[in-house]
């Protein structure tokens, strides 16, 4: 007996054929946004702002609101 095992995760019946060059864009946005949270999250953290940092680690947005962070809400020194 041959049994056809059709693995389904969350794709609804679609299939989904990513070429190397969607491959490659996937990682560099995917390193795009590690490198910004990373500074936004640590920045945040020194500056004892932990609504920012919460919202920051759990929402995902390709880097635009972490740099919107840096850009206008973190803490200027003085």
């Amino acid at each position: 007996m041959v049994y056809n095992l059709n693995v389904r995760i969350l794709t609804a019946n679609k299939n989904f054929n990513l070429s190397h060059a969607d491959i490659i864009i996937l990682i560099i946005l995917v390193i795009w946004e590690l490198v910004w949270k990373i500074i936004a999250l640590w920045k945040s953290a020194r500056n004892n702002q932990m609504s920012w940092f919460l919202v920051m680690a759990i929402i995902n947005t390709a880097g635009i609101l972490e740099i919107i962070y840096i850009l206008f809400f973190q803490k200027k020194k003085t």
